[in-house]
């Protein structure tokens, strides 16, 4: 589905003031650079000055100018991050800002085959406003790899989630390279939307294009665009980004009102990604057993087929944080 003019125009506001306050940052450590390092300011300068004594050379015919030129520039360079150094500063830390370094904070790629493409971060800040999908911020701000804890689980629990915990990481490091899926199950609150959310926070600091949904509001959206009569945007956009994502997360599957359309749509979804190579992580509270009884047997076949099964169990994580505070 298509961004309003308005919402477009919003996003692009966020790119500006990104890059206004990394300039503003950028300024800030020059000047500090400056201040700092007796010498800095007149050998940075120095470098614009070879640059137009080269081009004067160039018109007097001087054909070695430029590699004159590169070698003088080169070495300068070397000098100046020899002096951050030795100042106690990192030799990138006069380096170009950006939040985003593959479209350098604009939204989209230098691209010279596909002009004009988006970068995932854009693609990123188009579902928070297309998808209602601003929870995922939510849940990789406090669920990544730097906050888990074992201190939960005990014996086979603890066995299952290390397992778990691994499975995850490889997920991420292979990501690029091997396609799978993963498909937590067990019991409540042992630690399956977490884990899904930790490999969120790795691969969007990638670049990733990932896409969150729990059941409820993947069906919500799936109905609203199908059924709805006034104003409904086409299926076919919704049905775009998510098989084509780069990683879908569909969490608390089981959680909806399951009938013949949830369940048609689920197989539709399943089946396409798997065809396209595109990965997909199932979280659930439900057996095997219940799964295979709630759903088509295609549905049931397909993740027991080609998921990656983890199963977690123990106690009640949420709960027991909740008690001890």
């Amino acid at each position: 589905m298509a961004l309003t003019d308005q919402q477009y125009h919003d996003i692009m506001r966020q790119y500006e003031q990104i890059r206004y306050q990394n300039a503003k940052e950028s300024e800030r450590r020059r000047e500090e650079v400056y201040r700092k390092i007796p010498g800095y300011e007149e050998l940075d300068r120095s470098i614009g000055g070879a640059a137009l004594k080269t081009l004067h050379n160039l018109l007097e015919g001087d054909t070695a100018a430029i590699d004159s030129m590169h070698d003088e520039v080169r070495e300068k360079l070397q000098r100046k991050k020899a002096l951050l150094t030795e100042a106690g500063f990192p030799a990138d830390y006069l380096e170009p800002i950006y939040q985003c370094a593959a479209c350098k904070d604009t939204g989209y790629l230098n691209d010279t085959v596909y002009p004009r493409q988006k970068c995932s971060c854009m693609r990123q800040k188009e579902i928070a406003l297309l998808y209602a999908q601003s929870q995922i911020q939510e849940l990789i701000a406090k669920e990544n790899f730097s906050t888990l804890s074992y201190a939960y689980y005990k014996g086979e629990d603890l066995d299952r989630f290390r397992g778990a915990v691994k499975i995850s990481e490889d997920f991420v490091q292979n990501f690029e390279h091997d396609y799978h899926n993963l498909f937590f199950y067990g019991t409540v609150g042992t630690g399956k939307s977490f884990l899904s959310g930790c490999i969120a926070n790795e691969l969007l600091q990638q670049g990733h294009f990932v896409l969150y949904f729990s059941s409820i509001r993947l069906f919500e959206q799936l109905a609203n665009y199908t059924f709805a009569n006034n104003e409904r945007q086409p299926l076919s956009d919704l049905q775009n980004d998510i098989h084509n994502c780069d990683l879908l997360i569909i969490d608390d599957l089981g959680t909806e009102m399951t009938n013949s359309f949830t369940s048609t749509q689920l197989f539709n979804c399943l089946n396409e990604r798997h065809l396209r190579h595109k990965a997909t992580i199932i979280s659930t509270n439900l057996s095997l057993e219940e799964l295979q009884d709630r759903y088509s047997d295609r549905v049931f076949s397909r993740i027991t087929g080609n998921y990656i099964l983890c199963k977690l169990s123990g106690q009640d994580i949420r709960m027991c944080k909740k008690l001890s505070n």
